[in-house]
C-alpha cells in the first residue's frame, strides 16, 4: 500500500510544548507555569448570557460571518479602543479562536513560493499554518537586547521580490514584548514601500500595562493592508469557548469567510450570544484580571531578580522570558532538569522557534500562591546550579 500521508503535514514538528506536559502528567507533585490559559472562570453573566441562550433555544447556524449583534459589538469595540472603524457587515469574520482566523488569513492570500515573514520567538502555530498553507516562511529572529520589538533594519533585511505577509503578535507570546506606536510607524514605512500585507495577532491587546494597546492598523494607511486579528480566550478568561475574529479590507475578508464557509460554517452560536455580552458589559471583569495579572508579573521580576536569572521587563501579555544562558544548557536541558528534580514545569524557549533557544518562558497566569511555591523550588534548583 502506497504512503497516503502527506508529506508536508508529516515534516512537521509536533509542538514543543506537548512534550513537556506529557511527562509532567507522569509526576506527581507538578507545580505548571507551562500553560498560556487564564486561571479565572469566564465572569458569570457571560457564562449566564450563553446558558440563557440555550434555555431560548438559541441552537441554530448563524451566518457564515456570524450574529450580526456580535458583529457589531466588535465593530464599536475597536473603535473604542483603537478608534479603528471597520463595517460589520463586510469587514468583520466571527472564527473559531483567534488560531482559525490566522489560518483563514493565510490560506486566503497565499500562492505556493510565497514568502511570510514571521517575527520570532512566536506562538507554536505560525509557522506550520503559513507552511501549510505553501508559504516559504522567512523567519526574524528578534534579540533581548531590543526587548524583543521588531526594528526596520531587521524588516528590510528580511525581505525579498517573494515576500507577501508580515505576520507578527504584540502583545508577544512568549517573551510579553509589546511595539510602541513609534515602533510601529517605522514598521509601517517598510511594510508601505514593499507593498507588504500585515497579519497582526493581538490576542493580548487587553493585557497591556504601560499605557493602551496600539495596533498598526492605526498608523495612517495600514487599515487597508492590515489583518487585525483578536479574541475572547485571553481577555474575557474564554478559552474554552472558541472564539475569535478578524477584521480587514472587505475583499480579503470576503475571501476567509469562503474558506470559513467550506470548513467551518460557522462559530459557535452560544459562545456568540456570550461574546456579545462580554464586549457589552465587560470591561470591569478584564480591568480586574489584567490587575491580577500585573501584580503577578511584578512578583515574578522581583524574584527572579533575587535569583539573579536576567530577564527584560515585558510589558504585555502574561508571560516573562528569562535569560538562562549563563548555565550553559540548552533550554530544553534546564527545562527537563527542572521538571524532574523540582516538579516544576515551564516551556524551553527553543519551543517557539531557534531565538528562544537559551531562554525559558514562564506563564503567570496563575495565582500568586501557586507562583510563591513554584519559584522556591526554582531558587533551589538554580542554587544547584552555581
Amino acid at each position: 500500500m502506497r504512503d497516503f500521508l502527506s508529506k508536508k503535514v508529516k515534516d512537521l514538528k509536533p509542538s514543543g510544548i506537548r512534550k513537556f506536559f506529557d511527562i509532567a502528567k507522569e509526576i506527581e507533585g507538578c507545580i505548571s507555569l507551562g500553560v498560556g490559559e487564564p486561571d479565572f472562570d469566564t465572569p458569570w453573566h457571560i457564562r449566564e448570557e450563553g446558558i440563557y441562550s440555550l434555555e431560548r433555544g438559541k441552537t441554530h447556524y448563524t451566518s457564515n460571518s456570524g450574529l450580526k449583534e456580535l458583529r457589531i459589538e466588535i465593530s464599536n469595540y475597536l473603535n473604542r479602543k483603537n478608534h479603528l472603524d471597520y463595517n460589520y457587515l463586510d469587514q468583520i469574520l466571527v472564527t473559531v479562536g483567534g488560531s482559525e482566523a490566522i489560518d483563514l488569513a493565510l490560506r486566503a492570500m497565499i500562492e505556493d513560493g510565497d514568502e511570510v515573514i514571521i517575527t520570532t520567538p512566536c506562538y507554536v502555530s505560525y509557522l506550520p499554518c503559513a507552511i501549510m498553507a505553501g508559504a516559504n516562511v522567512v523567519e526574524i529572529p528578534l534579540k533581548n537586547e531590543n526587548e524583543f520589538r521588531l526594528t526596520k533594519e531587521e524588516l528590510e533585511a528580511a525581505i525579498t521580490p517573494k515576500s507577501k505577509i508580515l505576520l507578527m503578535n504584540f502583545p508577544n507570546n512568549p517573551t510579553g514584548a509589546i511595539m510602541e506606536y513609534k515602533d510601529l510607524e517605522e514598521i509601517a514605512k517598510v511594510v508601505i514601500e514593499h507593498d507588504l500585507i500585515v497579519i497582526s495577532d493581538e490576542i493580548y491587546s487587553e493585557l497591556t500595562y504601560f499605557g493602551r494597546h496600539r495596533s498598526i492598523a492605526e498608523v495612517p494607511l495600514m487599515k487597508e493592508r492590515t489583518i487585525v486579528i483578536n479574541g475572547f480566550s485571553k481577555s474575557y478568561a474564554m478559552t474554552g469557548w472558541r472564539l475569535g475574529f478578524a477584521c480587514g479590507p472587505k475583499e480579503i475578508i470576503k475571501e476567509m469567510t469562503k474558506i470559513h464557509q467550506f470548513c467551518i460554517m460557522c462559530a459557535p452560536i452560544t459562545s456568540q450570544h456570550a461574546a456579545v455580552e462580554a464586549l457589552k458589559n465587560g470591561d470591569n471583569d478584564v480591568l480586574e484580571m489584567k490587575e491580577a495579572y500585573d501584580e503577578r508579573r511584578r512578583y515574578l521580576l522581583y524574584r527572579l531578580k533575587e535569583m539573579g536569572l536576567p530577564c527584560f521587563t515585558p510589558k504585555g501579555a502574561f508571560y516573562v522570558f528569562p535569560d538562562i544562558r549563563k548555565f550553559g544548557m540548552t533550554s530544553e536541558e534546564f527545562s527537563l532538569k527542572l521538571l524532574k528534580e523540582k516538579k516544576v514545569v515551564v516551556v524551553p524557549g527553543s519551543a517557539f522557534g531557534e531565538s528562544g533557544e537559551g531562554f525559558i518562558r514562564i506563564s503567570y497566569a496563575y495565582s500568586i500562591e501557586d507562583l510563591k511555591k513554584a519559584l522556591a523550588r526554582v531558587e533551589e534548583f538554580i542554587q544547584t546550579l552555581k
